[in-house]
C-alpha cells in the first residue's frame, strides 16, 4: 500500500505550492529570491556533473543500441504522442496546461529513480546509469530545440531561440561541465556525501516551484483552471505514460533485447525528470508565468513513481518465480538421475 503514497519530496512540493498560494513572494523580495534561485540551480547542475563518473560514460557508450532506443523514445516518441494530444485543445484541455504537457514530453529522463527501479526489477543497472545520465546531458541541448519545434508545429507560439539556448548553456551546461572537469578530484567526496548534499538538489527545485507559483498565483492561476481541468491533465498524463510504457516494454522485446535490457529501456525511456525540468522551464520560459507549465510535470512526477513502483515489483516477482522454477527443475533432474 505504501507504494501508492506520495514520497517525502512530493509532499514538500505540495506544501511549497500551498505556501506560494497563501504567502507568495513579490516585489523586491521576488527579485532577490530569483537571484538566489539561479545560484541554487547552477550549484545543482555543478553537482550533477561532479557526481557522474567518466568510466560510467565510457562503458555506457559500448551498448549503443540500448541507448539509441531510449533516446529516441525520450526525445522522439514522447513528443509525438504529446503533439497528438493537441486534438483535446481547447474543448477538453486548456491551452496553458497543454503547453505544460508538451514541455514535459521533451524533457530528459530521471536519473535516481530510473536507476533505482531498474535495480529493484533486476535490470541492467550500469546501462541505466549511462542512459539516464546521457539523457540529461543531451537534454540540455535537445529540450530547448524541441520546445521551439513543437510549439511552432503545434501553432502554440514561440519557436527556437538562440537566446534561450545560450541561457541554458550558461546556467545549466556550464556548471555541469565545470563539475565534470573537477570530477576526478571531488567526485568521490560528493558521491559519499549524498545525504548531506541532497537538500541542495531538492531545495533548488522547491525554490523554483515557489517562485513560479508565487507569480502564477498573482496572475490568477487557481481562478483560471477548475478541478475538472486538473483531473483532465492527470488523465492525459496517465494515458501518455501508459502508451510509452507499452511501447518501451513490448518494443524492446520485438527488437530482441534481453530481459535485463528490456527493464532498463522500460524505466529509462518512460520517465521525465522533475529535477531537470523545473530549472529548464525557469530558463526557457523566463518572463512568463510558468506555474501552469510545470503543473503537469509535477503531477506526472508522482504518477510515474507510483506506476513504475508497481511494474518494478512485478518484474522482481517474475524473476523470483523463474529462479524458483529453475531450482525446482534442477532438483527434479537430480532426483531422476539418482
Amino acid at each position: 500500500m505504501r507504494r501508492f503514497l506520495p514520497d517525502t519530496f512530493t509532499m514538500l512540493l505540495v506544501l511549497t505550492v500551498i505556501t506560494a498560494t497563501f504567502f507568495p513572494v513579490h516585489g523586491a523580495s521576488a527579485h532577490y529570491f530569483s537571484i538566489a534561485t539561479n545560484f541554487a540551480i547552477g550549484l545543482l547542475f555543478f553537482l550533477h556533473g561532479a557526481r557522474l563518473s567518466r568510466d560510467v560514460v565510457i562503458a555506457g557508450m559500448l551498448h549503443w543500441r540500448l541507448h539509441l532506443v531510449i533516446l529516441l523514445t525520450t526525445f522522439g516518441i514522447f513528443p509525438l504522442l504529446a503533439l497528438a494530444m493537441g486534438v483535446l485543445v481547447p474543448t477538453i484541455l486548456p491551452q496553458a496546461l497543454y503547453t505544460g504537457i508538451l514541455f514535459l514530453s521533451v524533457l530528459p529522463s530521471t536519473v535516481q529513480s530510473s536507476i533505482a527501479f531498474t535495480s529493484i526489477a533486476g535490470g541492467n543497472v550500469p546501462a541505466a546509469i549511462c542512459a539516464a545520465s546521457a539523457s540529461n546531458i543531451f537534454g540540455m541541448l535537445l529540450t530547448p530545440l524541441l520546445v521551439g519545434v513543437l510549439f511552432s508545429v503545434g501553432g502554440h507560439g514561440g519557436g527556437f531561440s538562440w537566446d534561450v539556448l545560450e541561457q541554458i548553456m550558461l546556467q545549466l551546461l556550464a556548471p555541469f561541465i565545470a563539475g565534470q572537469i573537477l570530477q576526478p578530484w571531488i567526485g568521490n567526496w560528493i558521491r559519499s556525501k549524498k545525504k548531506i548534499l541532497m537538500p541542495v538538489d531538492r531545495g533548488s527545485i522547491l525554490m523554483v516551484v515557489y517562485s513560479a507559483f508565487s507569480e502564477a498565483v498573482a496572475e490568477g492561476l487557481w481562478h483560471t483552471f477548475s478541478l475538472v481541468d486538473i483531473i483532465t491533465v492527470i488523465v492525459a498524463n496517465m494515458v501518455l505514460l501508459a502508451l510509452v510504457l507499452c511501447i518501451t516494454m513490448f518494443g524492446s522485446r520485438a527488437l530482441g533485447f534481453s530481459k535485463a535490457d528490456e527493464i532498463t529501456i522500460t524505466f529509462c525511456g518512460s520517465k521525465k525528470s522533475l529535477a531537470s525540468g523545473v530549472p529548464m522551464a525557469n530558463v526557457i520560459f523566463a518572463g512568463q508565468g510558468i506555474g501552469a507549465i510545470v503543473l503537469p510535470l509535477m503531477l506526472f512526477h508522482q504518477i510515474q513513481l507510483m506506476a513504475c513502483a508497481v511494474i518494478a515489483q512485478k518484474y522482481a516477482d517474475a524473476a523470483k518465480s523463474r529462479e524458483a522454477a529453475k531450482a525446482k527443475a534442477k532438483a527434479n533432474g537430480a532426483t531422476n538421475a539418482a
